[in-house]
C-alpha cells in the first residue's frame, strides 16, 4: 500500500511530473520519479527543472509535516552528476526549525545511490493564531 498525505494529494504539479510519495514524517520526506522521455532535455539527460521539482516536492512535504503552513522563501540546488534513465530519489531532512523559519537539506540520488544533486531550502512558517474563546 502506498503512503498517503493530504498535502501531496493536492500537489497536481508533482503528480503530473510523475513524482511518487514514498514516505513522510515529522521534518522528513522521501519521493521518487521514474525517468521518462518527458524528463529529458536537449542533451538527452534529465532536465535540471525535473530534478529541482523532485527535490522541491520532498522539501515541501517535509516542511509542511508539522501541521503549520510553510512557504518557501529560498531554495538552492547544485547538480553534481547527470542522469539519463532509471529512477531518481529525493530525501528531505529538517536541518533547523524555529517558530518562523526552518531549513531543509534534500539529497537527490539515482537508483544506485549515486549523488545527483544537493538542494537546500528555507521556509517561512505561518504562526498559528490562538483561537478566541
Amino acid at each position: 500500500m502506498e503512503p498517503s498525505d493530504p498535502f501531496f494529494s493536492n500537489d497536481t504539479f508533482a503528480q503530473e511530473a510523475g513524482i511518487e510519495l514514498m514516505e513522510v514524517g515529522e521534518g522528513r520526506a522521501a519521493v521518487k520519479m521514474a525517468i521518462t522521455d518527458r524528463h529529458r532535455n536537449g542533451h538527452g539527460t534529465v532536465h535540471g527543472g525535473a530534478i529541482f521539482t523532485l527535490a522541491d516536492t520532498a522539501f515541501a512535504l517535509a516542511s509542511n509535516s508539522h501541521g503549520v503552513p510553510a512557504a518557501a522563501i529560498n531554495a538552492h540546488v547544485s547538480y553534481v552528476k547527470s542522469a539519463t534513465s532509471g529512477t531518481l530519489f529525493a530525501q528531505a531532512e529538517e536541518f533547523s526549525i524555529n517558530p518562523k523559519i526552518a531549513t531543509y537539506i534534500v539529497r537527490v540520488t539515482d537508483e544506485n545511490g549515486e549523488n545527483i544533486a544537493i538542494f537546500q531550502g528555507m521556509v517561512y512558517r505561518k504562526t498559528p493564531r490562538p483561537h478566541s474563546v
